[in-house]
């Protein structure tokens, strides 16, 4: 039979190990996509979308991309729960990056419709999944920067110097980029021109809240809270 201290090390263990999947979820998910899109003959990673990537016959691999960063993001969810438990942000935060790893999921299996001239001489043609695929994009797209918003009262509260303006930087910079993506989109219309920077706006807020994850979780991994347990609150460990 276990006993309380050994429980408590596999709690410590399970906590730790739920954040790590944060950590490393957006590095897989840009890797990736970028060395997928290499790959692509006539793909454009500077105007063509992520999703596009899930066409044709090498389109599992953006399917199984979106859904691990889905899963991997469910996991930080909980463990963020976990280390966080009571006051600012810690019902919230958890929530949204877990509506966030959902959608990511959801986005898998409903593929986008051709966009942008890609794939080339496929004709743009809305589809039901392709519709739940795109309402599902938007809820990610809505959900993350509000996570770091959510999060900014914690930060300054725990004393976590220079994350709470980091925050509100990141959550500010991926809306406005992820405007200039919707922008770049509609004024294309469809069309192939192949010169809008679309491609390259929908990239920069995933990794610009890619690494404010990233660095979220191996802050929260670094935090002694792991040497009183995982139930201890964060904030005694993070002054």
């Amino acid at each position: 039979m276990a006993t309380p201290q050994a429980d408590t090390a596999d709690q410590r263990l399970t906590t730790r190990l739920l954040l790590f999947s944060g950590a490393i979820g957006p590095v897989v998910f840009v890797a990736v996509y970028l060395i997928a899109g290499a790959a692509r003959p006539g793909y454009s990673t500077w105007h063509h979308t992520i999703s596009t990537l899930s066409l044709g016959d090498q389109g599992w691999i953006q399917i199984v991309n979106f859904m691990l960063y889905g899963l991997l993001t469910l996991c930080f969810a909980v463990g963020l729960r976990r280390v966080l438990r009571t006051g600012a942000g810690s019902l919230w935060g958890p929530i949204l990056f877990f509506v966030v790893g959902l959608g990511l999921i959801a986005i898998g299996p409903f593929v986008t419709d051709p966009i942008l001239g890609y794939p080339t001489a496929t004709p743009a043609v809305a589809s039901l999944g392709g519709s739940i695929h795109n309402l599902t994009s938007l809820i990610v797209f809505i959900a993350l920067p509000a996570a770091c918003f959510v999060l900014v009262r914690r930060f300054a509260r725990d004393k976590w110097r220079g994350w709470a303006s980091y925050s509100i930087a990141t959550g500010t910079l991926a809306v406005v980029f992820f405007v200039l993506f919707f922008a770049g989109v509609s004024a294309a219309d469809g069309q192939d021109g192949g010169t809008s920077a679309a491609g390259l706006f929908e990239r920069m807020p995933t990794v610009i809240l890619g690494v404010w994850q990233s660095l979220l979780a191996l802050r929260l991994l670094g935090a002694k809270t792991f040497e009183h347990g995982a139930s201890a609150e964060v904030t005694t460990a993070t002054r």
